[in-house]
This record gives C-alpha cells, sequence and structure tokens, in this order.
C-alpha cells in the first residue's frame, strides 16, 4: 500500500473508541454547528500531524536505514499493542463553554492529539514512508472517517460499533505494519 492509503486506514481504525473520537460526541451534542465542528477538527488534525509527519520523517532520515526499519517496525508493534488499551474520556469540554464551536474544537482536538495513538502512528508513518504530504492528508482523511459520523449519528453510532472487535483489527494491522517493516 501506499502512504496515503496506509496512513487513512490505520488512522480510521486507531480512532475508533479513541479519545478525540469520544470528543467529537461530546462536542457534537454541545454544538450544534456540523460544519464548524467538522473544519475545527479537519485544520487542528492537519497542524497536528502535518508537525508529526514531518518530525517523523526528520526523525527517520538520522539514522542508518536499517536501524530505521528496526525502530518503526518495534514502534508500529507497540502502537499495536496499546490500541488493545481502551482510553478514557476525559471531561475538558466544560472550561470551553465560552468558545464558539469551531474554537473549542480546534483547541480541544489539538491538545487531544498531543501523544495520542494517531499522532504517534503519524509520526511512525513520516518515519516509514518520508511523504509529508501524503502522511499528513491520509492521516487528516482518516480522522475524519471516524469522526464525521460521530458528528452526524452520535450515540446510536458508537453504540452499534464493535469497538473491541475494531481495537483488534487496528492492533493486527499496526503490528503486520511492522513485520512488513522488517521485511522491506
Amino acid at each position: 500500500m501506499d502512504a496515503f492509503s496506509t496512513s487513512v486506514i490505520t488512522v480510521a481504525l486507531a480512532e475508533i473508541g479513541d479519545k478525540t473520537q469520544l470528543l467529537t460526541l461530546l462536542l457534537a451534542t454541545r454544538f450544534n454547528a456540523r460544519g464548524a465542528l467538522i473544519t475545527g477538527i479537519v485544520l487542528a488534525t492537519l497542524v497536528n500531524h502535518g508537525l508529526s509527519a514531518w518530525l517523523g520523517s526528520y526523525v527517520g532520515n538520522l539514522f542508518a536505514p536499517n536501524i530505521t526499519n528496526w525502530l518503526v517496525a518495534l514502534s508500529f508493534m507497540l502502537v499495536g499493542a496499546w490500541l488493545l488499551v481502551p482510553d478514557k474520556a476525559e471531561a475538558t469540554t466544560g472550561r470551553f463553554d465560552k468558545l464558539e464551536a469551531f474554537g473549542a474544537t480546534f483547541i480541544l482536538f489539538s491538545v487531544a492529539e498531543l501523544g495520542d495513538k494517531t499522532q504517534v502512528a503519524t509520526v511512525l508513518l513520516g518515519a516509514e514512508y518520508h511523504q509529508i504530504m501524503f502522511v499528513t492528508v491520509g492521516t487528516t482523511v482518516g480522522m475524519l472517517v471516524a469522526n464525521v459520523p460521530v458528528i452526524f449519528l452520535g450515540e446510536q453510532l458508537l453504540r452499534q460499533l464493535p469497538v473491541k472487535q475494531l481495537h483488534r483489527v487496528a492492533a493486527a494491522l499496526f503490528i503486520g505494519l511492522g513485520f512488513a517493516t522488517l521485511w522491506r
């Protein structure tokens, strides 16, 4: 698979049941401004994941290719294991009640993504592919694939999704990416 497709699929799967998806649900119930919520998610993700993909690409160039392959492979496998640990929803939106939907979404998404699984995955994808634009756009599309339906369908969608099974699929995908990196 190419950088874009891999980025879309891995981040969309990793995002299912993630704290930022739960944050999307909370914001969608608080603000009736779907366009502003989507715009906030897009811009926060582009900034965060753009920097993350750049960092991954930069760090990936610091080491010899065989060392980078081992580091990236091991990291993909660790993210796969991390995906099996459920996220906890953090009630942080109360302090942002005075902001409009876009501002609250942009700030909360930017903060929630720091050190998050999808941010770590983006760093790894940047290190693996060295295609910052395709990784950034792909991970942003992946975030939208997972979060836009939540804005429109909300709780009923999250209740019906087999979150545990999707986490297992995402974990297997990341572990598989780790092995694929080693065999390259």
